[in-house]
Formats: structure tokens, C-alpha cells, sequence
């Protein structure tokens, strides 16, 4: 298991990483966090996010302190994308935490299921990793991020050791998103075809080409609408793919240098315009952006 502090800046986050290799290691690094929050003045009961199998596990080692912590099965909080997860963690964070959201959160990432079935989406992981300790930085919440060896794998530990303070090998996450960010995307197939404005209605026939339902193609319509909105310009757009992977790329003449882009939960439900990659990140698997020269591609996935 993985507890010794190294070298960043201090922020109220304390942003943790345990790794273990057997249940009975789990719950040696996730019980103590538990009763660690259960004693927290001034927190509301902490909650632990693993999988069924291994809250079962808690429960048992909590005895009758298990009433008094929150148990959600992680399939029913990891259920998309990595900004996803932002969401789903700023929304709990706003409607249960202490004041300056204090809570202590035990949480395991659905290695098995989507979030650790490709490199692509491992990367997509370990930025919102790195992230996190930029989003989350200024509130006084307590997370435990439970790493195991069966399912996640040795490469993917390896990374995300990079992406927690407590570690030797913490990274600054500009640096490391910055990283991830310099593979350079793969060249549009010799079959993408240019969009014509007005891109909402060009993106809803193309989308339905390449057989997305209506509703589909009307939801992936918007997340370019509101990607294009929120680059301000846009000199080219490609489309390519089939359902349920159909692909959009914007090109602007400007860079955007920002790595929280789209990843900032919004402060109200109405989104400003410069604020559209959240709800691009929100609806598409992925949304890939790369600053190249004196421009900026983004390019989203949808499915």
C-alpha cells in the first residue's frame, strides 16, 4: 500500500492512493480511512465506492459503525467518461459534504469494466487523475483511490502513481496532462467528409448516415454545436465513423492552453458560451485536444 507523502504544494485536497493485491489488503487500507472519517469533526458519514463484492467486505469489518457509512456499488458511480466522473463528484460533493466539502471518500474505479479496457481509456483515467488535485483543490475533501493489482494492472498503477501527492513520483498534473496530450492524434481517414454550416443541421444528417438514432444524432448535433461555441471560431470540420462511433473534428486558428478545458463543473445550469466543452465532455466518450502550432483540434467521439 501506498502512504508516503512527497513534495507537493499543500492544497485543502487530500488526494490519496492505496494499492493492494488481495481483499484482505483492501480492507487493511480502506478501514482505517473509514474510521479515520467516522472521527472527522464536523464531516458528514464518509462513503466508500467499490465494488459489491468488497463493500460486502467493509460491512463485515465495520460491524455496527457500518451504519453510519455511505456504500455505493462503483458501477452506479463510474457510469461513462472520465468527465463524467468530475460531475458525478462535484454534484455529491455539493448536495452531502461538510462545510469547504469536507468527506472522506473511499473510491475504486471500474478497472474491469470500461475505465480499463483500452489505453486510450486509461489515459483518459489518468488525467482526471492528475486533474482532480487541480479541481478539487480548493475544498478540504478526503479521497482514497484503491488500486487492485487483479484489475488494474501493473501499467496502470504505474501511471496513476504519477498522478497522486502521496507518492515519490507525483507529477504536476499540467505537466502530466500535458504529457498524455503530446501523442499526437491519429490522421482523419481518406473517408471523412468536410461539414458545411450551419453545423447542427450537417452533423444531424451525417450522424444519421452513419446510423445514429434521431435522438442520438441530435444529442451529438448539440456537443459540436456547444464545442464550436465555446472555440469562438472554427475554420474546418470533418466528419467520419459509424454508429455508434461517429467522429467530429474541429480545427480553430487559435490555441486554447488550457487544461481544465471542459472540465470546470459550471456554477449554474446555464451554460455561457466559453463553458460548451462541459457539456461536450459531458455527452461524448471522448474529446480529444491538442494545441499544434498557433491552432487547436478537437476532436469528439461520440459512443
Amino acid at each position: 500500500m501506498t502512504s508516503t507523502h512527497h513534495g507537493p504544494t499543500p492544497t485543502p485536497f487530500d488526494h490519496r492512493m492505496a494499492v493492494y493485491g488481495a481483499d484482505d489488503e483492501f480492507v487493511a487500507a480502506a478501514l482505517p480511512f473509514l474510521v479515520e472519517g467516522l472521527g472527522a469533526p464536523g464531516e458528514p458519514p464518509p462513503v466508500a465506492i467499490a465494488a459489491p463484492d468488497k463493500l460486502d467486505l467493509l460491512r463485515d469489518a465495520l460491524g455496527g459503525d457500518a451504519s453510519s457509512v455511505t456504500f455505493v456499488p462503483h458501477t452506479e458511480w463510474y457510469t461513462g467518461s472520465a468527465a463524467n466522473a468530475v460531475a458525478q463528484g462535484a454534484g455529491y460533493l455539493a448536495a452531502h459534504a461538510g462545510p469547504g466539502g469536507r468527506i472522506h471518500l473511499l473510491m475504486e474505479p471500474v478497472w474491469n469494466g470500461r475505465a480499463g479496457r483500452s489505453v486510450r481509456e486509461t489515459t483518459e483515467w489518468i488525467r482526471y487523475e492528475a486533474l482532480a488535485n487541480l479541481l478539487f483543490a480548493p475544498l478540504a475533501t478526503t479521497a482514497l483511490c484503491a488500486y487492485d493489482t487483479r484489475t488494474a494492472g501493473a501499467a496502470i498503477i504505474e501511471a496513476a502513481r504519477r498522478a497522486h501527492p502521496d507518492t515519490a513520483v507525483y507529477e504536476d498534473p499540467v505537466r502530466l496532462t500535458a504529457e498524455l496530450d503530446s501523442v499526437p492524434l491519429s490522421l482523419p481517414p481518406a473517408a471523412a467528409e468536410p461539414l458545411a454550416r450551419p453545423y447542427p443541421e450537417a452533423v444531424r444528417a451525417g450522424a444519421a448516415a452513419r446510423g445514429l438514432a434521431p435522438a442520438d444524432a441530435e444529442l451529438f448535433a448539440e456537443a459540436v454545436t456547444a464545442a464550436a461555441t465555446a472555440l469562438g471560431s472554427v475554420t474546418d470540420a470533418l466528419m467520419w465513423g459509424r454508429a455508434p462511433a461517429c467522429v467530429c473534428e474541429l480545427r480553430a486558428p487559435h490555441r486554447l492552453d488550457d487544461p481544465l478545458a471542459g472540465f470546470v463543473p459550471p456554477p449554474t445550469p446555464e451554460l455561457e458560451p466559453d463553458q460548451g466543452l462541459w457539456f461536450t465532455r459531458q455527452v461524448c466518450a471522448y474529446v480529444d485536444v491538442r494545441d499544434e502550432g498557433a491552432g487547436t483540434t478537437v476532436r469528439l467521439q461520440y459512443g
